[in-house]
C-alpha cells in the first residue's frame, strides 16, 4: 500500500462510504477503478486529529456494506 499513500488519505479526506467498526474504528471506502476499492480504517480522537490504522484493496464491497453505515456521499 505505500503505493497509495495519497489514495488513502484521500479516502479519509472524502469517502464514498463510511461505515462502523466493531470497535469504535471507522471504514471509510473509496472506488478507484472499476470493481476495485480502496478501504482505509481509522480512528477518529478529534474533529482535527486521528490516525490511520490500515488500509488495503478489495474487491468485496458487499462485505463492508452489511455494516451499519455512518455516512454516504
Amino acid at each position: 500500500m505505500a503505493g497509495y499513500y495519497f489514495e488513502v488519505l484521500e479516502t479519509v479526506e472524502e469517502p464514498e462510504a463510511i461505515y462502523e467498526g466493531t470497535t469504535g474504528e471507522c471504514i471509510a471506502v473509496r472506488q478507484i477503478e472499476k470493481s476495485k476499492y480502496i478501504v482505509a480504517i481509522y480512528r477518529e480522537l478529534s474533529k482535527e486529529d486521528g490516525f490511520v490504522i490500515t488500509a488495503f484493496l478489495t474487491r468485496r464491497k458487499k462485505q463492508l456494506e452489511r455494516r451499519r453505515k455512518i455516512w454516504q456521499q
